[in-house]
């Protein structure tokens, strides 16, 4: 089993961003994310305990972006 989390600062907005990741993550690769509240700007997808995708200053990955680094960390 794939243990697959989306870490999100829900005061700074980013659950709506993390739901779209989520519902194409359960779309394309079969896979349902938990989706974790968090604070201080975080936006990290997790697969294994790993980061495979974050929000860095002037780039914030979507959705197609989190699915590609997805699929490729289970390569």
């Amino acid at each position: 089993m794939t243990d697959l989390s989306i870490i999100y600062c829900r005061p700074c907005g980013y659950e709506k961003r993390a739901r779209e990741a989520a519902a194409l993550l359960r779309q394309r690769l079969r896979l349902d994310p938990e989706l974790v509240p968090g604070k201080g700007g975080v936006f990290e997808v997790k697969l294994d305990g790993k980061v495979i995708a974050r929000r860095v200053k002037g780039h914030f990955p979507d959705a197609a972006e989190i699915v590609t680094a997805v699929a490729a960390a289970r390569a």
